[in-house]
């Protein structure tokens, strides 16, 4: 894969594509679709808390569960199927306290990314209805 490079993200917002430790583009996109679900977080875009105290407590874990929800519903939107790999499992895992004791959660977290993604969606250019130049020239 070529290693060509964007516009810097925090002058313009745009990611730079893959390169060095995230080889694959489709691992890339998960990465920064999760990351950019987490953004959707703060309190100036959907303002979203679940108690957050510290490292791995149960707010922790829900937020944890929305961004992966949130990244999974954003590659399917581009039919991205990123495999799954072996340190996904003790990841998850840390999940687990949350949803036997909350059986509502994942339902919660479910809404919360779909808010998240279609958040995201929102803020992509929005097409053109009028034709292009040379749409109205071929009519």
């Amino acid at each position: 894969m070529p290693n060509r490079r964007m516009v810097n993200a925090r002058k313009t917002g745009l990611w730079q594509r893959p390169c060095g430790i995230i080889p694959v583009t489709a691992l890339w996109v998960l990465c920064r679709y999760r990351h950019t679900t987490h953004w959707t977080r703060h309190e100036k875009r959907l303002d979203r808390d679940f108690g957050r105290k510290r490292w791995g407590d149960e707010g922790y874990a829900m937020e944890e569960m929305v961004a992966e929800l949130g990244a999974a519903f954003l590659c399917a939107d581009l039919e991205l199927r990123p495999q799954i790999r072996e340190d996904h499992a003790p990841y998850i895992a840390g999940w687990l306290k949350v949803l036997k004791e909350d059986k509502r959660a994942i339902f919660t977290a479910a809404a919360h990314a779909q808010k998240a993604a279609d958040f995201l969606h929102g803020l992509q250019p929005k097409e053109s209805t009028e034709p292009k130049p040379e749409e109205k020239e071929a009519a």
